[in-house]
């Protein structure tokens, strides 16, 4: 394991392969990546209109398949086919995805972490 796969949750061999190898494209990606998380993951509440909820983690599934965050798409298409559920089940799926989403991003710290030292050589 790399030093920037800290948790695994970003396969950032597929990732590499997506942007063929192009750093800044890498580094593209996984910034709206995080973009992307953070907006639609707001609208990830239990008690939000039910097509918000269906919309906000068919979108984030995209957005997480797009950098390989398997973990976090994997939530997210259980968010979206739970989009009639009631708020209890949400609130433990929304659980759940806050968790993989925080993994991803910290792998995606690590990612720019290494970047940076690797400019300071």
């Amino acid at each position: 394991m790399a030093k920037r796969d800290i948790t695994g949750a970003v396969d950032f061999g597929y990732l590499d392969t997506f942007c063929a190898g192009d750093t800044a494209l890498v580094e593209e990606v996984l910034g709206l990546f995080a973009e992307q998380a953070d907006l639609w993951s707001r609208l990830l509440d239990p008690e939000v209109d039910p097509e918000v909820w269906r919309d906000g983690a068919h979108s984030l599934k995209g957005s997480a398949l797009g950098v390989g965050a398997h973990v976090v798409a994997s939530v997210c298409g259980e968010a979206e086919a739970a989009w009639k559920e009631p708020p209890a089940v949400k609130a433990s799926i929304k659980h759940r995805l806050d968790h993989a989403i925080s993994l991803a991003l910290a792998d995606i710290a690590a990612w720019r972490h290494e970047l940076a030292l690797r400019g300071l050589q």
